[in-house]
């Protein structure tokens, strides 16, 4: 789960971090009065989506200016226009794609005098199952750019989790920094306070980008992005209060009230899999035959006809799918609970792409059985292979 930048400071801002003053606004007849709130006399303005690169970002419409999705105002009156200019139009960034997303909230903070930008962040290592910090001189890039083609500037430091952040970790990460003095001491006491709200919060991503050094010589977080592990929120209520969930994709905000685990993909064969390693394979065989997945759909090991049901319309729902192939392995999941769903979910919402199911394991004569007697347009298959042979032929042929 990811939050907007003005929730992400202020959760940081908990912890000790050096964060601006700024004010939130949804609605933009009060943006004046809020910047006014603020010791000025300069004012960034910032449209507030889940995703990068909105300063370089345009606008769909054309009464929201020409001027990207981060702006500088010289008075509470221009901040108030900017606001009006931005809010409620669709920022397109090379994050979002071409549909862009729609501006609902816009985040006026005091300007900031900026000597140096960098890079910092910290996420969750996989290999060694660990917290990583990456810091980088090149603030205010995109860091798979910087990755690619200057890797020399980047430096990663592992912390381990049985000491948890230690005085040399925040050293490494100034000097990796290029920060010296004063401004070493501020690293000092910011990266322990960054590594106690990633692990308190269950954090899966913290990117401040820039991290910058002011003109007076100060470290400040002038931008971050923060992500959430899902699987750990209901430790967090206070952050669950923080989503929103117009910026999330509406058919997996569906799934997510029915204990589905699916993600939209930009191919035209829908799937729908009980287990994540079985959907993994079903997608790569797929791709294998010529054809490209839809979504990741994932029933889980013990859905109900309810639940496959839901699953069916989530998929026929996207007006990019040709066809749809369900692959069922029955261990706890019975084929015939899998055949039942899919009836019925054809029956409600109708069929008009071709549809392929594959079952094995539990009561799996049975599940053939029924959709044998159904009366519906399915193609049976005899394993995954046929099944990926049918589905990609019928949506090409």
């Amino acid at each position: 789960m990811n939050i907007h930048e003005y929730q992400a400071k202020a959760l940081l801002k908990e912890y000790g971090a050096p964060v601006s003053e700024g004010r939130a606004v949804l609605d933009a007849d009060k943006a004046e009065a809020a910047a006014g709130e603020l010791p000025g006399p300069l004012y960034v303005v910032k449209a507030q989506i889940h995703a990068g690169g909105r300063g370089k970002g345009t606008f769909k419409e054309p009464e929201a200016g020409e001027k990207g999705g981060v702006r500088l105002a010289k008075s509470p009156a221009e901040a108030a226009e900017f606001t009006r200019q931005m809010l409620g139009n669709t920022l397109v960034t090379k994050q979002t794609g071409e549909a862009g997303k729609q501006v609902g909230r816009i985040y006026i903070e005091n300007g900031s005098d900026i000597e140096t930008e960098l890079y910092l962040s910290a996420l969750v290592d996989r290999g060694t199952g660990r917290i990583a910090f990456i810091a980088s001189t090149e603030g205010g890039m995109n860091i798979e750019e910087v990755a690619e083609e200057t890797p020399e500037k980047i430096v990663t430091v592992h912390v381990d989790p049985a000491t948890g952040c230690m005085p040399h970790h925040a050293r490494r990460i100034a000097q990796a920094l290029g920060l010296k003095g004063d401004q070493a001491k501020q690293c000092g006491k910011l990266i322990p306070a960054l590594y106690q709200a990633f692990v308190e919060k269950d954090m899966s991503l913290l990117e401040i980008n820039p991290l910058i050094v002011t003109k007076d010589g100060d470290l400040k977080v002038l931008d971050a992005k923060v992500g959430f592990d899902p699987n750990a929120l209901f430790r967090h209520p206070d952050i669950m209060e923080l989503r929103d969930t117009t910026e999330e994709d509406p058919a997996e905000l569906k799934a997510s009230e029915f204990d589905l685990s699916y993600v939209k993909l930009d191919g035209d064969i829908g799937c729908m899999v009980n287990g994540a390693g079985l959907a993994m394979s079903t997608m790569d065989i797929i791709k294998h035959y010529g054809a490209e997945p839809a979504n990741f759909l994932d029933v889980g090991g013990g859905a109900t006809k309810e639940k496959v049901t839901e699953a069916f319309k989530i998929i026929t729902s996207d007006p990019g799918v040709k066809g749809i192939l369900v692959n069922i392995f029955g261990g706890i999941m019975r084929c015939d609970v899998i055949a039942e769903g899919v009836i019925a979910a054809v029956k409600e919402v109708g069929l008009s792409v071709p549809l392929v199911v594959r079952l094995e394991g539990t009561n799996v004569e049975k599940g053939k059985e029924i959709l044998g007697a159904s009366g519906l347009e399915i193609t049976p298959a005899d394993d995954l292979e046929d099944a990926a042979q049918k589905i990609v032929a019928a949506v090409k042929g």
